[in-house]
């Protein structure tokens, strides 16, 4: 604690800034250098007194207002009591003076700055040392460098950042610690040197060089300020943060369509984005780094300078700028305004709109592509509606699928042949959908799973106790279910004779008289027959009527089997898989060559026997990778080999054909027998043939042949 001089403190001389008249005669009396100012009886400011103002006082018939204008507000002044603490000499040597508070609080008067100083090192006599107290307070390191390059003081900060005392320090050389080059350097020079790092075994800081100048300009000194590397490594982290953030502020400009410019609020170019407008700056925008923007608009590169307009205007601002060679630009400009409200950047971005006109062609032209592409979509949803189990790709299901729309637009009958497992009922299904019978009844009947006994009470209904064992009600047979929509007759071939007069007889008339009964029933029935047999060749051996031949065969469908249509395998392949991935919650895939495999198998069973035999690869696969050593188990390739002539759904050469059959008969007979030796025999030539051949084929795909086995 410091106790006040009484003897220092002066008086307080002030005026009430109501009462102009006072103010004459207070100067005219006045021997001190302040004058304080009154507001409502309370001091509010003061005015330092020098004989200019004193001059523009008596210029101005001493009018309050030009003290006004010179005064400092006291808020910052420090008021003291009689004692004063260290902490309160900080606020007193950043002020002329401080206010002496009396005993009932209020300004008794003034002190000094240079009285409460002098009154300090005068009363300084045991702890007290006001330089150590300031150095010690410091958080960073300090050392104080004499002429002689010396550390004459430093603080406790700066000897634990550098791991000593101040008995290895004080007095001795400053270079034995740090850099003599940099000290050598700064009193050549008298320029600051900043951000050294300095790591030896005993300390890592980072440490500032700055001059102590004399009022000549000489050096006389270094302060030398040291940061511990804990702070640095902060710093580091710091600014690698902010370098982070410029290379995402580099990659946003990067990836805008439009030219970004950022300009300062002198209208100066700070930097641009990669997107730049080609044409129409003319020089490289490096160039124009630091310059003036608003002088391109002087030269008639471009008018108007949005820049221009919204430094003018501080507010966001469009236009369209047109320059020398006719081109008009959309430019934005965007003001981004500081913590105090000053205009700190302009952003403006910048778009050619010359094309405007082609890309509305552009944008109507689209508009109806994208119509078109919708009509397309709704005709493939619709389509998807009702041939959700029919997947294919090939012409010659295209076709029947053409044919098929039109057949549902009528109620013709339609029988439809082709060896079994072909999808004949998914295709009657499909008429079923597309037709004006989709909200009615669909039903089916296999005339060969069904005993002959019971086949024709299924199909015509019986009346009540038409025989023994008979629902006492009676029943209703398909045709009746059926009405007004499609009844579906699988393997028709198989139907007795006695029932073809029957069915004959309801395609006639559209009727049917159920067992046990005389009374006809009308209906209006779609008969849709399916067959694996040839019909013709049955009405030949008199097992099939002739008559009803001809009347089912009114709109006759072959449904093609799945080794004619090899385009539909892949496609079936990976519909079927991804069902069953989807039930099972898998995720197996077939690989290419699995398919060019299950391409060459020639399907007696056609689709059904492919959906069995993917799922038979799911059910049994070791691996999600389903390849073509794998899938051959399951496969007959010998199958009617002799009768299976490959498929060529295009014109090619000849040479060509001969080529990639030969490849793929190759490629199939290594992945099955896996060496040479039994592949040669398979396809009865010879091994050597087989060796060249297949070397061949890896090496224009840049396969590794060196461990081919010849065995």
């Amino acid at each position: 604690m410091f106790s006040v001089a009484m003897e220092k403190i002066k008086p307080i001389i002030s005026v009430t800034v109501e009462h102009q008249e006072e103010l004459k005669s207070t100067l005219n009396n006045l021997k001190e250098p302040f004058i304080f100012l009154e507001k409502q009886n309370q001091l509010f400011a003061y005015v330092s007194l020098n004989n200019q103002l004193l001059e523009k006082l008596k210029e101005n018939h001493f009018s309050i207002d030009i003290l006004l204008d010179q005064a400092k507000s006291i808020e910052s002044i420090c008021h003291l009591s009689e004692n004063i603490s260290l902490p309160v000499l900080f606020q007193i040597i950043g002020e002329p003076f401080a206010i002496i508070k009396g005993e009932d609080g209020k300004p008794s008067g003034y002190i000094r700055r240079e009285d409460v100083l002098a009154e300090l090192f005068k009363q300084e006599n045991k702890s007290v040392d006001l330089l150590k107290i300031i150095l010690t307070s410091i958080p960073m390191g300090i050392f104080v460098l004499d002429k002689e390059k010396r550390i004459i003081n430093c603080n406790e900060a700066g000897l634990k950042m550098i791991k000593s005392t101040a008995e290895k320090v004080l007095n001795f050389p400053a270079e034995t610690i740090f850099s003599k080059e940099h000290i050598d350097n700064v009193f050549s020079t008298g320029k600051t040197l900043l951000n050294h790092l300095e790591i030896t075994n005993e300390m890592g800081v980072l440490v500032d060089y700055s001059p102590i100048m004399n009022y000549d300009d000489v050096v006389e000194g270094i302060i030398i300020v040291v940061q511990d590397l804990p702070m640095v490594e902060e710093m580091a982290m710091e600014i690698e943060y902010i370098k982070d953030l410029n290379k995402d502020l580099n990659a946003i400009l990067s990836s805008i369509y439009d030219e970004i410019l950022v300009v300062n609020a002198k209208g100066e170019l700070i930097r641009f984005s990669d997107n730049i407008i080609q044409d129409f700056w003319k020089v490289d925008l490096k160039e124009l780094i630091g310059k003036n923007i608003l002088d391109f608009e002087d030269q008639g590169l471009f008018t108007p300078s949005v820049t221009r307009l919204v430094l003018e205007k501080r507010k966001k601002v469009s236009v369209v700028q047109e320059t020398k060679s006719g081109r008009k630009i959309l430019a934005v400009g965007n003001p981004v305004f500081n913590e105090k409200g000053d205009l700190d950047r302009i952003i403006v971005a910048s778009r050619d709109i010359t094309e405007t006109t082609r890309l509305k062609s552009e944008l109507l032209e689209m508009r109806k592509i994208s119509e078109q592409y919708k009509k397309e979509l709704d005709d493939f949803k619709s389509k998807d509606r009702f041939l959700k189990k029919l997947i294919y790709c090939s012409p010659k299901m295209e076709k029947i699928m053409n044919q098929v729309k039109k057949i549902a637009d009528f109620s013709s009958t339609v029988l439809l042949h082709g060896e079994s497992g072909v999808g004949k009922e998914v295709i009657a299904q499909a008429v079923h959908q597309l037709g004006k019978r989709s909200s009615k009844p669909f039903l089916k009947l296999n005339c060969g799973a069904i005993p002959e006994n019971l086949l024709e009470s299924e199909l015509f209904g019986y009346a009540k106790g038409a025989f023994t064992g008979a629902d006492k009600n009676g029943k209703e047979g398909y045709f009746k279910q059926a009405n007004e929509g499609i009844l579906f007759l699988d393997e028709i071939g198989e139907m007795p004779m006695h029932l073809q007069v029957k069915l004959l007889r309801v395609l006639q008339e559209q009727e049917v008289i159920p067992v046990g009964s005389t009374t006809p029933i009308k209906v209006n029935v779609q008969i849709i027959a399916a067959t694996n047999k040839k019909l013709e060749k049955m009405v030949e051996d008199g097992t099939f009527r002739e008559d009803l031949f001809y009347r089912l065969n009114v709109i006759p469908l072959h449904i093609p089997p799945l080794r004619e249509r090899t385009e539909d395998i892949s496609l079936l392949a990976f519909h079927f898989l991804q069902k069953l991935n989807e039930k099972y919650e898998r995720n197996y895939h077939l690989t290419p060559d699995a398919v060019n495999v299950m391409e060459f198998y020639p399907w007696p069973g056609n689709v059904r026997e492919l959906q069995n035999i993917i799922e038979r690869l799911v059910v049994t696969a070791d691996h999600l990778a389903i390849d073509a050593e794998f899938v051959s188990q399951f496969l007959s390739l010998g199958y009617e080999h002799k009768k299976m002539k490959p498929v060529i759904t295009r014109v090619i050469p000849l040479q060509e054909a001969i080529d990639h059959v030969e490849e793929q008969l190759i490629v199939l007979a290594m992945n099955q027998y896996k060496t040479t030796t039994k592949a040669a025999k398979a396809l009865g030539i010879s091994q050597s043939s087989v060796s060249r051949k297949y070397q061949k084929i890896l090496s224009e795909k840049n396969m590794n042949i060196e461990n081919l086995s010849t065995i």
